[in-house]
């Protein structure tokens, strides 16, 4: 999985669409330039490893046969922009205003999907809420449509000529070229980010091929479409891989007298007087937790196996945290009761489309005024900053930045 959101922000203010219908339309990009010097020769090698491995000429020709390398996946790897964000504000851009308002939507108009995933995985609907809103805007298509690539030229190049990860590169096209043999997609049809994840929750092929199921009953696996084989899938991935406990919350935020850690039943945490922050009791006091802390000063959390399973899905405790706060505020619970030290409240909505509207306006080019904050965003704050003698020049939008370009109009 990758984090969509830093590379996901359609120029629109839409509501949810529930369809990558648009993306479905899209066809292999026009190749001018020949291959480079050396790939012809091993895609002839690689063919024949694909062959071995069972694939069919069939589908060899129809995906690999006249195919070019998308050379411009080095440059992606090279130029990934770096911001490097203190937790309270990873926490602010990933739960963000515009994700919460957005999420429920989501939850209103998949009611009866989302429940179905709870009764048959056991997986709390406000966890797959949060990691679709993160990792695909909750399904928007002009999504794919404006920031997706084919994955077959992006695979091809990787898996060519990308020394470090080499056999890695190759198995992920192998599986791409093996989910076009079981009919379950088209070359065409396969659009992802330049790493090759695709879909509503951002799958690479293995995880499509090995994980992914028919949840919607189409004699298909797609992440593309309907959010049903991509949503019930990854609460299958998250029992499986992630060992998610049923019944069971990721966790609270908690009042800790001390220099506590370590991890006991919640039983033995209140005992040792630990509360929870909201003042309510712990709904299982025979679980484990584990207490956390991630920055002194700051919230002080216990962390059920729950959160280690959402952690499964993307190794960053900082993702996990901002996953269940966001799962957590979609079905209408409250912000973090200890703020961070430093931290400033997150922008709402509005803010944030006023902030991208300005910094347009002053020629720093946000990708569109939807208020999501993505890469393009995050460069035109940080260019910003560098402009305005505003440090850090972190790229992080708040109160501070739109406070300085209110004070331009």
């Amino acid at each position: 999985m990758t984090h969509a959101d830093s590379s996901l922000h359609p120029t629109r203010r839409s509501l949810l669409q529930s369809t990558f219908g648009a993306a479905a339309l899209l066809t292999f990009p026009t190749r001018v330039l020949a291959a480079p010097p050396g790939f012809d020769e091993w895609r002839e090698s690689f063919r024949a490893r694909a062959m071995a491995k069972g694939i069919s000429a069939a589908t060899w020709q129809r995906a690999m046969g006249r195919v070019e390398p998308d050379m411009s996946v080095f440059k992606q790897m090279r130029s990934q922009p770096e911001f490097h964000e203190q937790v309270w504000q990873y926490i602010n851009r990933r739960v963000s205003d515009w994700r919460v308002i957005n999420g429920k939507i989501a939850l209103k108009n998949n009611e009866a999907l989302l429940a179905r995933i709870e009764r048959d995985f056991g997986v709390e609907r406000g966890t797959l809420l949060a990691l679709w809103g993160v990792e695909s805007a909750y399904g928007d298509p002009l999504v794919q449509q404006n920031h997706m690539t084919p994955v077959f030229p992006s695979l091809a190049a990787l898996a060519w000529n990308e020394p470090r990860r080499k056999a890695y590169w190759e198995t992920e096209l192998i599986n791409a070229l093996r989910i076009v043999d079981k009919g379950w997609s088209t070359p065409e049809q396969m659009q992802g980010s330049w790493a090759g994840a695709m879909g509503h929750s951002q799958w690479m092929p293995e995880v499509w091929l090995n994980v992914g199921i028919d949840y919607d009953g189409d004699g298909k696996v797609s992440p593309f479409g309907k959010p049903d084989d991509a949503l019930g899938s990854t609460a299958k991935y998250l029992v499986n891989r992630g060992k998610w406990h049923r019944g069971e919350h990721w966790g609270y935020e908690v009042r800790a007298a001390g220099n506590m850690s370590g991890s006991r039943t919640y039983a033995a945490w209140a005992s040792a007087g630990v509360t929870r922050a909201d003042g309510q009791p712990f709904p299982q006091p025979n679980e484990s937790a584990q207490m956390w802390t991630p920055v002194a000063g700051g919230p002080t959390f216990l962390l059920g196996p729950n959160f280690y399973s959402v952690k499964s899905y993307n190794p960053s405790m900082n993702y996990a945290l901002a996953i269940c706060h966001l799962g957590d505020r979609c079905l209408g619970a409250p912000p973090f009761i200890q703020p961070f030290p430093g931290s400033e409240r997150a922008l709402t909505l509005a803010e944030v489309q006023e902030m991208q509207t300005r910094l347009t306006k002053a020629g720093f080019d946000t990708g569109g005024t939807d208020g999501r904050v993505g890469n393009d965003t995050m460069k035109a704050i940080k260019d910003f900053q560098q402009r305005a003698g505003i440090a850090p020049a972190d790229g992080y939008g708040g109160l501070k930045v739109l406070a300085k370009l209110r004070q331009g109009s």
